[in-house]
Formats: structure tokens, C-alpha cells, sequence
């Protein structure tokens, strides 16, 4: 197998593509670059500005959320389309065949989640919370719990549903919500995945709940890391 380089007409040759039939080769091809994946992942639950994911990708410049984009949009993964007024911006989203990639952000997440050096502590964006809450919840201790929480992440809203030991996460209104938690991911982060007390987040101002106390304590238990790959000796 040769990796072959692609010259991109607008920023040179940037891009290197498999000499390779398999499918997995291809798919590297399609998200292999880096970024490409993150930036799939944060139009997961819907359209975005391009300022917004940039913000949601702290690390990444401009220039590379750019190329990002218009190397997707080539091959059929996102598409630009501009919102009616009042709001009159454009927004980048996904097509259906790149919705069809959420599986592959799943199984990446939890597999790398038995990882020795994985950090749930780590900062995350409020879409890749969600898409953890997606990925990791337990059907099985959803069993008889009803639920609507909501969810307020700086500037926007999302609401989990829970009903016969399935759940939803969706950016979305949460009026009527049973609980509402308020505050950054890596706050609610910490409460599910770092076993850090919602006490102390509340204590420290990182954290805010809003309703059904015992339904908090009760949902930050619904997402079990699976356990860490052992690490060989050298």
C-alpha cells in the first residue's frame, strides 16, 4: 500500500489519499485528515456557523476549519446552505450520508475510553457531551425511569429524554424539563464521568440544578466507563 498526494487546487497539495481498495483505506481518505472527524462530530446534532465551530475546536486556526470544510463538502460529507431572516448567515451541516457517520465517532469514543492515558477531564464541547451521553448510557440502568432533563451549555439548550430504557439527546428547547443542569461541559463532564460530587461543583459555582435533585444523582450514574485496557510491562 502507497499513501498517494493529492494537490488540492486552492491550497496546494495538502491532502494524501490510500493506493488502497479496502473500504477503511477509503475511509481515511474521506476523514482521515486531521480535524476532519472533530469537525464531522460537532455537526452532529445540527447546523453550524462556522464561528461556532471554530469555538467548539479551540485548537484549530481558521485556515485549517476552512480546508476542513471544503475538503467535507467535496466529497459529499457537509453542505453549506444560508438560514431565511431574520437570521440571513450561512451554516455548514451535514448531509445524510455524513449523519450516517455517527457510528464511527461511537465505537472510536468508546474504544478509546479504555485507554490508560484517556482524560475525562479534558476540556469537551457541548455537542461531544451529548454525543458521549448517546454513546456511553447504559440501557439497562435506564430501566423504569421516565425522564426530560435539560441542559443550558453557555448559549444553548439541549434535552435528554429517557423512556423505556432508550434516550435521546438533541440540541433543543427544555421547557417542562424535570431537571435542568446549567453550566460548562467539562463541569456536567466531571459529575458523570470523573466522579466529582455535584455538591462540590455546585460549591464551586461551576454547576447549577434546577429541579428533581434525586434524578440528578440517579442520571450521572447512567454512563459507565467500560474498564482500562491492561498495559503491558516492557
Amino acid at each position: 500500500m502507497t499513501l498517494k498526494n493529492v494537490t488540492d487546487p486552492k491550497n496546494g497539495p495538502s491532502r494524501r489519499r490510500y493506493e488502497d481498495a479496502c473500504g477503511t483505506a477509503h475511509a481515511l481518505d474521506l476523514i482521515g485528515e486531521r480535524w476532519a472527524l472533530l469537525v464531522l462530530r460537532e455537526l452532529m446534532l445540527g447546523p453550524k456557523r462556522f464561528s461556532d465551530i471554530r469555538a467548539d475546536l479551540p485548537g484549530i486556526s481558521a485556515n485549517t476549519l476552512t480546508q476542513r470544510l471544503e475538503g467535507l463538502e467535496s466529497v459529499g460529507l457537509v453542505q453549506r446552505r444560508r438560514l431565511p431572516p431574520p437570521a440571513a448567515v450561512q451554516v455548514y451541516e451535514l448531509t445524510q450520508w455524513g449523519y450516517e457517520a455517527e457510528p464511527i465517532v461511537q465505537v472510536m469514543g468508546r474504544w478509546a475510553t479504555r485507554s490508560p492515558a484517556h482524560d475525562p477531564t479534558m476540556p469537551l464541547s457541548a455537542t461531544s457531551l451529548m454525543l458521549s451521553f448517546r454513546t456511553m448510557g447504559d440501557p439497562a440502568r435506564m430501566i423504569g425511569l421516565n425522564a426530560r432533563i435539560g441542559f443550558c451549555i453557555g448559549a444553548e439548550t439541549f434535552l435528554v429524554e429517557i423512556a423505556d430504557g432508550r434516550m435521546t439527546a438533541e440540541r433543543g428547547g427544555i421547557e417542562g424539563a424535570d431537571l435542568i443542569f446549567t453550566g460548562p461541559a467539562p463541569a456536567i463532564a466531571g459529575a458523570v464521568y470523573g466522579g466529582v460530587p455535584i455538591e462540590a461543583l455546585e460549591a464551586e459555582g461551576a454547576l447549577k440544578i434546577e429541579g428533581d435533585r434525586a434524578l440528578a444523582a440517579k442520571f450521572v450514574t447512567l454512563f459507565p466507563l467500560p474498564s482500562k485496557a491492561p498495559v503491558l510491562a516492557l
